[in-house]
């Protein structure tokens, strides 16, 4: 049973490392103008973070709860 267990378990390893090796996550170029593009993409995201880094950041303002005033009890009319 042990044995059983071990092997599918390896199995389902396997089966789910190659599913992830199938992944394009990363892919390798040598054209120039792919490399140009991903180098301009770069430095327009780093510019932005900067600028995002040196804004100053707006002060955050507590609300206050309104003030419930209880209204005043009219008087009973004593007859």
């Amino acid at each position: 049973m042990k044995k059983v267990s071990l092997a599918i378990l390896v199995s389902l390893s396997a089966v789910t490392g190659a599913a992830y090796a199938q992944d394009n996550g990363v892919m390798m170029s040598t054209d120039p103008a792919k490399a140009a593009d991903v180098e301009q993409r770069a430095q327009e995201l780093q510019s932005r973070q900067q600028a995002m880094e040196s804004a100053p950041m707006p002060e955050k303002h507590h609300k206050m709860a309104p003030h419930h005033k209880k209204a005043a009890k009219p008087m009973a009319a004593s007859s």
